[in-house]
């Protein structure tokens, strides 16, 4: 779990910070590592029902940043 803004931030703020976060993710993947590396991924408020992401549209931003 990583926080990736407040309420108060803008729309585009947090899009920008999930992005980052994830694109990050992807590129830290270990060279040994075999297989679908990011799975899954969720974005929900603190206590809130999280939201699944589209993992196959995350890895093509991470690909194309």
């Amino acid at each position: 779990a990583a926080p990736i803004g407040k309420v108060s931030f803008s729309e585009e703020a947090l899009q920008d910070n999930a992005r980052v976060l994830l694109s990050t993710i992807v590129r830290a993947r270990p060279g040994s590592a075999k297989g679908t590396y990011l799975k899954n991924a969720s974005i929900s408020s603190t206590m809130g029902v999280g939201i699944k992401l589209d993992t196959q549209e995350i890895l093509a931003l991470s690909k194309s940043a």
